[in-house]
């Protein structure tokens, strides 16, 4: 009797993404993710006793579908402790060289403090186990740090278009015309709104919370920016579809 061999996911490794800040005074800071291949939730390592600020209850999300006699701790903040441990004493325009690695590439970029927290938190709440951020997972997968408006409206439409071609696959309805993306949009903006009231109850300066309000102000240009943008780019496509034929 032969033993069940373990599927190809399941033999994957965890795919890595390491960030490093170097500060202008010579600190430096590092923070290594491991994302599980079949999940993409990061395994963050915690020690000791979590901070009251990350149970569920504490300025929960107002559209959070978790219940608090069931789920202690919101899982978007378990995954913040480290780095608001880290960075709550600076301010968001102190200057960093922030090296972002992964096993293809390294990007470096010097940054605010603010705009390298806002990259980095943004894949922390992308790979933690809250509900609402389970459409960002395959985006952090395939991490861009620093990405520009564009290049966020590209992949934030491509993510969305395969993932409809994959419900269709399953038998659903796909959506091309990004009905539903404008209401993830609106849904990560209720989340970001009501974390930054946790952070402003675990920071002492405002990197971090200017950090999670630049991450809103790209949550709420999306929804009207996606129509507007897509209208922009529409030429590069015209090469490929006037062959396309009827």
């Amino acid at each position: 009797m032969s033993l069940a061999q373990p599927s190809p996911l399941e033999r994957m490794p965890p795919f890595k993404i390491q960030y490093r800040f170097r500060l202008e005074d010579g600190q430096e800071e590092r923070f290594d993710l491991e994302l599980d291949s079949r999940t993409l939730v990061a395994d963050i390592d915690q020690c000791g006793d979590l901070p009251p600020w990350t149970r569920l209850d504490f300025n929960q999300c107002p559209n959070c579908p978790l219940e608090a006699d069931k789920v202690e701790r919101c899982p978007a903040a378990v995954n913040m402790v480290s780095i608001v441990n880290r960075f709550t004493d600076l301010l968001s325009y102190d200057q960093t060289l922030v090296e972002v690695e992964t096993a293809d590439r390294k990007v470096f970029a010097q940054k605010s403090v603010q705009h390298g927290i806002c990259s980095l938190m943004g894949l922390l709440m992308a790979t933690s186990e809250c509900p609402r951020t389970d459409f960002f997972k395959p985006m952090a997968r395939f991490h861009l740090p620093f990405a520009s408006t564009d290049e966020t409206i590209w992949r934030a439409t491509s993510t969305y278009l395969l993932s409809q071609y994959f419900l269709k696959q399953d038998g659903g309805r796909p959506d091309v015309l990004f009905q539903q993306l404008s209401k993830i949009y609106n849904s990560i903006q209720t989340v970001n709104m009501a974390f930054a009231k946790r952070l402003r109850a675990a920071c002492n300066y405002d990197s971090m919370i200017n950090a999670i309000i630049l991450l809103d102000m790209f949550a709420k240009s999306m929804p009207t920016a996606i129509d507007e943008s897509l209208e922009q780019i529409r030429h590069i496509f015209k090469p490929y579809l006037s062959h396309i034929e009827s």
